[in-house]
């Protein structure tokens, strides 16, 4: 009887762990008709830009699909990069921004990553920023001037 009961638990056990295995991805709709998120750039160049200035700016995109996007999260690559997403749905046709704030006060050369994962038909986006922050101009040691003693 033991026996009996452990197998018909197995199999019902099996049967619902290979239901799980097949299923779908619930907000992606199978006929493809889903949101679709277009970005009017994926990299955005600050070009050279002086120490402590705004390190503030945007990539502006656009659910380009049938359905309402939703965006699950943007992550920045390092601690100096911040992204803001907006957390309401995004309908079809409108248009909305994700701001990245970056630290100017990290002299030097710069690229940083940006990911987005959304409710869109490619779920996954890598944005960039680009730049140089020149040093600071009260910095003797960062032009080469002499440090005052």
């Amino acid at each position: 009887m033991k026996k009996t009961i452990f197998i018909f638990s197995s199999v019902l056990f099996l049967s619902f762990a290979s239901k799980a295995q097949t299923a779908t991805n619930a907000s992606a709709p199978a006929n493809g008709s889903g949101p679709e998120i277009t970005f009017e750039s994926e990299v955005v160049d600050y070009g050279t830009i002086d120490y402590d200035s705004n390190g503030d700016r945007e990539f502006k995109f656009k659910n380009t699909g049938k359905e309402p996007l939703i965006i699950y999260s943007a992550t920045g690559s390092c601690g100096c990069t911040v992204p803001i997403a907006p957390k309401e749905p995004i309908k079809p046709g409108e248009t909305a921004i994700i701001k990245v704030h970056y630290d100017t006060k990290r002299v030097g050369n710069f690229e940083k990553t940006i990911a987005v994962a959304s409710n869109a038909k490619t779920p996954s986006k890598t944005l960039k920023i680009k730049g140089i922050v020149k040093p600071a101009p009260n910095n003797p040691a960062a032009t080469g001037a002499p440090a005052n003693k």
